[in-house]
């Protein structure tokens, strides 16, 4: 687990709010929360990871494209 840490500058929480939010995103905490919220099938684990590598690999190879 990585330490999320958000500083609060001015007595502004709201932006501190908004940051941490952006931080847990980019980190990818909801979504393992919401994987966690119910049981997931071993065909559908496979699945999801096999689509997820598919993804991977098309943004690599888009992103070599450009270089």
């Amino acid at each position: 687990m990585k330490n999320i840490e958000v500083k609060v500058l001015d007595n502004d929480i709201e932006r501190a709010m908004r940051i941490l939010k952006k931080k847990i995103q980019t980190d990818g905490l909801f979504k393992r929360l919401k994987m966690k919220k119910s049981y997931e099938k071993p065909s559908e684990y496979r699945r999801r990871k096999q689509r997820e590598a598919v993804r991977r690999q098309r943004i690599a190879v888009l992103k070599n494209r450009y270089r």
